[in-house]
């Protein structure tokens, strides 16, 4: 038995910070073969949705309380974005240069990285990986002003939502994995972030939560029926 202790010296965490933004246009099997640099992303809003509380009552009293499925949405801003993301925002290129809208959407993977700070190492003292599955963006507002003494560049902005995908051991299908680098294998943490980025002789895929869950160790017993 031991006493809690609170703020104690270098376990004061906070998350801040949005950086190396990756966007992985699905392919026709569902995969997401090739990763882009979102260069310009300025924030990702994480909002999950559902999961409401629906009440059952049964002799005059709360019986029992049921919840809704759980959905992840999110709304990312930025003040530019990959020419590849086109594609996922309902544009299409009949001729080089020439681009037309209201198309299909294309679905897409995302892949973005939060620090985690604490109060001595501050920004350096870890961060999370944020991996998006199966995703579809809406249309934004673009809002276009005359240049003037205090001018503003464009930001774009999509809400964005997602259909889960299966992961094994018995899980329900997600649509979110996060990787925290102060509780993971550093060499595995290298590993996944060479297939998400690429390497000198790889290209940037996004894998399959299957294939990051293997990478990190996790065995899902068998099913013995």
């Amino acid at each position: 038995m031991s006493k809690l202790v609170w703020d104690e010296t270098s376990k004061k965490l906070y998350e801040t910070g949005v950086r190396m933004g990756v966007c992985y246009p699905q392919n026709e099997n569902g995969a997401y073969p090739l990763g882009v640099a979102w260069n310009g992303l300025t924030s990702v809003t994480e909002s999950p949705s559902g999961a409401d509380a629906n009440d059952i009552y049964a002799d005059d009293t709360k019986y029992l309380t049921l919840r809704s499925r759980e959905e992840f949405g999110a709304t990312i801003e930025a003040y530019t974005y990959p020419d590849e993301f086109a594609v996922c925002d309902g544009s299409a290129e009949v001729v080089p240069g020439v681009m037309i809208g209201q198309q299909v959407r294309k679905p897409f993977g995302l892949c973005y990285r939060t620090a985690i700070g604490n109060d001595t190492k501050f920004e350096d003292y870890g961060y999370k990986l944020h991996l998006i599955y199966n995703a579809t963006a809406s249309p934004s507002d673009r809002q276009y002003q005359t240049i003037n003494d205090s001018p503003e560049a464009i930001s774009f902005s999509w809400e964005l939502t997602t259909t889960p995908v299966a992961v094994p051991g018995g899980f329900k299908p997600t649509s979110c994995i996060i990787i925290d680098s102060t509780q993971v294998p550093e060499a595995k943490l290298k590993q996944l972030e060479g297939q998400l980025y690429g390497t000198a002789d790889t290209e940037p895929m996004l894998p399959t939560p299957a294939q990051v869950f293997s990478l990190f160790g996790f065995e899902p017993e068998e099913d013995g029926n």
